[in-house]
This record gives C-alpha cells, structure tokens and sequence, in this order.
C-alpha cells in the first residue's frame, strides 16, 4: 500500500477522479497489524477500481484531527476531492467488513 507523508500528498489524491481509499494507522495499533496480511490481497482484488493509500496517524495528527479520524484503522473513500463513505470505529475490522466497505465506496462512487 502507498503511504502518504505529508498534507499536500493527501490533498493531491482525494481529488482524482478514481475512487481512492486511505487507510489511517499507526504503528503501535495492534488492530491495523491484524488487517496487514490481508490488505494486499484485499488491493489485488479491487485493482482497477480503487486506489488505497495509507497514513500514520502520529504522522499526520493535524490532517487527522481536521478529518475527526479517532478510531483506528480507519477507512474513508474519496472521489473528485468529495468524501464519500468512511469505515470509522474503534473495534478491529475483518476482511468481510473492508469488502463491504469498499463495495459500498464503489457504490457510492458510480452513483455520483
């Protein structure tokens, strides 16, 4: 998954026309270490349709104060600098849960 360091970076990928997803971590986050095996297979099955990126969120606290991002991991789809649908909560996620996610994202994304 591609990281995101800075503010500008974020700024330049929510605005694409694509349907992008960023995954907010942290290193110490035992529950974003449980959904690492998982994520790459999870981004070959969505190629094409979706982009995910990844940031720290002790790396980027002020971004991720402005976005209310509390719970982590936490996942919120953009397109064409619009937030569509975020995955926000403080309990570990599941492979099903992130493919319900992203099907919803992608819903929302073909309908606008």
């Amino acid at each position: 998954m591609n990281k995101i360091t800075t503010d500008s970076q974020y700024r330049e990928q929510i605005v694409q026309e694509h349907l992008t997803i960023i995954v907010f971590k942290t290193t110490w986050c035992g529950d974003c270490h449980y959904i690492n095996p998982f994520m790459p297979e999870l981004e070959e099955q969505y190629k094409g349709k979706v982009e995910f990126y990844e940031i720290d969120r002790d790396e980027l606290p002020d971004l991720c104060s402005e976005l209310n991002i509390l719970g982590i991991p936490s996942f919120v789809a953009f397109k064409n600098g619009q937030e569509l649908v975020r995955f926000v909560n403080k309990l570990r996620k599941t492979r099903e849960e992130i493919e319900q996610f992203v099907n919803r994202a992608l819903d929302v994304a073909d309908a606008i």
